[in-house]
C-alpha cells in the first residue's frame, strides 16, 4: 500500500519563472517607495552639515541632536503642536464618523423627496476641486469672524460635506439586507434605533475606513491649517514643520526632518490598529 506523498513545504516549494520575477519587481518598485521615508530617517540622525554632503542611507556619524534641536526649537515644545493636531483631528473624526453616517442612512434606507436629486448632487461634490471653494469659503468664515479657530476646519466636517465617505457608507448599507430593518420595525423600532442599534454596529469596517482617511488627511492637512490658523499658538503640526524652513536665512533641515519622523507615529500607529477593518470596508463596499 503506498503511502500518501506529504506536502511539500512553503520554503522548499520551486518558484516559476513567472512569479519570481514578479515578486522581484514588487520588491524592487517597494525599496523605491520607501527610500525617501529611509531618506528622511537617516538624516534626521545625521549631523546638521552632512546631510547633503552625504546623500547615502548609511550615516557616517549618528547623533540624536537633531531630535532634541527639534523639539525645543519653536516658541512651544512640539508636543504642545501634536496636541493641537490631535485636538483638531480627533474631532473632524468624530464630526465626519456622525454626519456621514446620518447622511449616508438617510440616501440608503430612507425616502423624501428629490432623493435622487439630491444623491446625484451629492455625488457632484466629488468631482468638485477643493480649491474652487477655498475663495468663498475664506471670504464667508472671515466675515463669520472665525478666521485663526478651528471652526473652518471643523464646519465641513459637522456639515458633512466630504461627499466620498457618504458614498462610501452608502455602497456598504445597500449591502445590509433590509429584512433586518423590517424585524426591528415590528418590534416597534424606529428610524433612529434602527440606524444607531442595527446599521451603525454591522457598518464598523466602512466606519473604520472613513475614520482612517479622515485622521490621515486632516493629520497631513497643511492648505486648510495654514490659511486659517495664522496664530503661532494654534498651529499645528504641518503648519509648525513649516516654520523651520525659511527662504531669506538658513533652514533647519536637521530638525525638521527628525521632527517630521516624529509626526508619523500617529499615523502608521492609527493605520495598524485599523488595517484589518480598512481591508474589509473596502473589500466588501460596492460588490453587491
Amino acid at each position: 500500500m503506498a503511502t500518501p506523498s506529504r506536502p511539500i513545504p512553503f520554503l522548499f516549494r520551486p518558484i516559476r519563472g513567472g512569479r519570481l520575477v514578479k515578486h522581484a519587481l514588487l520588491i524592487a518598485f517597494g525599496l523605491v517607495m520607501i527610500y525617501p521615508l529611509l531618506w528622511m530617517i537617516s538624516s534626521s540622525l545625521k549631523p546638521e552639515d552632512l546631510i547633503f554632503r552625504e546623500p547615502g542611507l548609511w550615516p557616517s556619524q549618528v547623533t540624536l541632536e537633531n531630535y532634541t534641536a527639534g523639539w525645543t526649537a519653536l516658541k512651544h515644545s512640539f508636543g504642545y503642536y501634536l496636541w493641537n493636531s490631535a485636538v483638531v483631528t480627533g474631532l473632524s473624526v468624530v464630526a465626519n464618523l456622525v454626519a456621514c453616517s446620518l447622511a449616508a442612512y438617510a440616501f440608503a434606507r430612507l425616502e423624501f423627496p428629490l432623493k435622487k436629486l439630491w444623491f446625484t448632487l451629492m455625488l457632484g461634490g466629488i468631482m468638485l476641486p477643493y480649491h474652487v471653494t477655498i475663495v468663498p469659503q475664506y471670504i464667508m468664515f472671515s466675515k463669520l469672524d472665525l478666521i485663526n479657530t478651528i471652526w473652518p476646519l471643523l464646519m465641513p466636517k459637522v456639515l458633512a460635506t466630504d461627499a466620498f465617505f457618504i458614498f462610501l457608507m452608502v455602497q456598504f448599507i445597500r449591502t445590509l439586507p433590509t429584512e433586518l430593518d423590517e424585524a426591528a420595525e415590528i418590534d416597534g423600532a424606529g428610524y433612529w434605533r434602527i440606524f444607531s442599534r442595527v446599521v451603525m454596529p454591522l457598518c464598523l469596517p466602512a466606519l473604520a475606513t472613513t475614520a482612517i482617511f479622515t485622521f490621515i488627511w486632516t493629520w497631513n492637512d497643511f492648505l486648510s491649517q495654514l490659511l486659517y490658523l495664522n496664530n503661532p499658538d494654534n498651529f499645528t503640526v504641518p503648519v509648525a514643520l513649516r516654520t523651520f524652513l525659511d527662504a531669506s536665512s538658513d533652514s533647519s533641515w536637521g530638525p525638521m526632518f527628525a521632527m517630521s519622523i516624529i509626526a508619523l507615529g500617529p499615523i502608521f500607529g492609527f493605520f495598524l490598529a485599523g488595517q484589518k477593518y480598512l481591508i474589509r470596508g473596502i473589500s466588501t463596499t460596492g460588490l453587491k
